[in-house]
């Protein structure tokens, strides 16, 4: 690391509040497909432009203020952890550890799934609702390979989307806990940029 002691612990400070922001925009997300399929006859009252902006600012902010207490100590000690000149690393104590493990891992997955499961359970309930109105042999059955698509996409997405969150978060979460440093090996260093990949690919997931 040649950028000095001051700007890695800046640029890990950067990358914990990207990846907690990223998160974040997850359960927000998930919160308004919850709300456009199991209330949509108040989804354009509920959801406006302004409200998003709102919830995405304060999701920002929140972001920021919670890393801020998480590194602190470095930010304001950038070099007390260093064992040789050059070296780029953080310690999170396991406290703090275990109330991050919570608040970006176990809270968000556990009301993505939730949301997301009611969304599906609506989903099925509307196109059983509609294949049970069609009279006609041939348009049920066009309507009822469009449904089953769309049943499927559903299911594959959810699927996805959390299978992926638990691939990049768990190896990170498990090694944090341990209390290993997180940089003194290549398993570790790729477990550590895994975890900040995940950022990466949920837009391609959405």
């Amino acid at each position: 690391w040649f950028l000095g002691d001051l700007m890695c612990s800046l640029y890990i400070y950067v990358s914990f509040i990207i990846t907690s922001t990223s998160v974040g925009d997850m359960v927000l997300i998930s919160v308004d497909r919850y709300v456009a399929i199991c209330d949509p006859l108040h989804y354009t009252t509920r959801v406006t432009e302004r409200r998003v902006k709102h919830c995405v600012c304060l999701c920002c902010f929140c972001s920021v203020l919670y890393n801020s207490l998480i590194v602190m100590d470095d930010l304001t000690h950038p070099d007390r952890h260093n064992s040789c000149y050059g070296e780029c690393v953080i310690v999170i104590d396991h406290t703090a550890g275990a109330v991050d493990l919570v608040l970006t891992f176990v809270l968000p997955i556990t009301v993505i799934i939730v949301l997301y499961m009611r969304v599906f359970v609506v989903a099925v309930s509307q196109a059983r609702a509609m294949r049970s109105h069609i009279t006609a042999v041939t348009l049920q059955r066009s309507v009822a390979v469009t449904t089953k698509k769309s049943e499927l996409k559903a299911a594959r997405t959810l699927g996805v989307l959390v299978v992926v969150f638990l691939m990049c978060f768990c190896p990170y979460y498990g090694i944090s806990l341990a209390g290993d440093d997180l940089l003194t090996t290549f398993t570790a260093s790729f477990v550590y940029h895994l975890f900040f990949f995940n950022s990466c690919l949920n837009p391609i997931i959405y």
